[in-house]
């Protein structure tokens, strides 16, 4: 993913919290995953080289990087 597409996909999702070194935005339209074309609930940024998170349901994930950051994109089950 390069810095434009990932400038554009923020911009369209909602920005929900950050903590940590971790960034959650939430997808409120729908838009794509870019690993599976499904869409996905959440996009999760991990900033820093390690990072520990919590999760309270099952989920499916996507991953990737950008500039050394880990992008997760969540699938409620």
């Amino acid at each position: 993913m390069n810095d434009e597409e990932l400038d554009e996909l923020r911009s369209s999702l909602t920005p929900h919290e950050s903590s940590g070194g971790v960034t959650t935005y939430r997808n409120t339209v729908a838009i794509a995953c870019p690993a599976c074309e499904k869409p996905f609930d959440d996009l999760v940024v991990c900033e820093n080289d390690y990072n520990s998170l919590e999760l309270s349901k099952m989920l499916d994930l996507c991953v990737t990087t950008h500039d050394g950051d880990v992008l997760l994109f969540t699938h409620k089950q």
